[in-house]
């Protein structure tokens, strides 16, 4: 794997896919998944700017939603966040300029994947999304609805819109996140390491990113298995 080191983050809006295309990522090409925390204790803890190396696994820890870490400590805590490192995509890490200058000091980047999705999209994908609290498992109500509506699929409870995911605060996350992204993306534009796919669907834009990867480093699956 250290001869294969592939250092990259995948940047987006919420509701773009960011977790989908990551989780691709690591089953196609057998790559480490941690999330943000672990990455962060892994590689500040180790004493140096390579990213925790070992055998291929996939770590998810689940944040605290309402508490951000500062932007020194290169991360944000929230629901959900997963970070994929040595060799892989970290889902919508870093979010600001000083978290992304603040990674700089961990681990130099070699690739930025940056999902952009139409406005309307998102919002109906986010208003469409329902999350069992206990277990953190998501459902969308158009595409990936729970076999009877309003309850888990396994243990039965009921599920809960969160609060930024209703119509009506939709509309300004993405706002928030578009101003705070834009320095991030011209960052990494003037480096040479963007790469932005656009689309409607992760299906149609996962090709492309599978395409553009397998250029990077060999697949373990072929893409038609997705």
């Amino acid at each position: 794997m250290a001869s294969k080191l592939l250092r990259a983050v995948v940047l987006g809006p919420p509701g773009s896919g960011k977790g989908t295309v990551c989780e691709r990522i690591a089953r196609s090409f057998g790559l480490q998944h941690l999330s943000s925390g672990q990455f962060l204790r892994e590689s500040l803890g180790g004493g140096g700017g390579e990213c925790p190396a070992g055998p291929p696994r996939r770590h998810r820890e689940r944040g605290v939603p309402g508490r951000a870490s500062p932007d020194g400590l290169g991360m944000s805590a929230g629901p959900s966040v997963p970070f994929l490192c040595c060799c892989c995509p970290a889902p919508g890490f870093p979010r600001t300029l000083g978290q992304a200058k603040a990674l700089d000091g961990i681990c130099q980047l070699d690739l930025v994947i940056s999902l952009n999705i139409p406005f309307e999209t998102l919002k109906d994908r986010l208003s469409a999304r329902w999350v069992h609290p206990a277990s953190g498992r998501v459902y969308n109500m158009d595409f990936n609805p729970p076999h009877v509506q309003g309850v888990d699929d396994v243990t039965g409870e009921p599920l809960v819109q969160r609060e930024d995911d209703r119509p009506e605060a939709v509309a300004a996350r993405l706002r928030k996140y578009k101003d705070a992204a834009k320095p991030v993306i011209e960052l990494y534009k003037s480096r040479g390491i963007l790469h932005s796919f656009s689309g409607t669907e992760t299906n149609k834009i996962w090709p492309y990113v599978y395409t553009l990867l397998s250029s990077r480093i060999p697949p373990i699956l072929p893409d038609e298995e997705h």
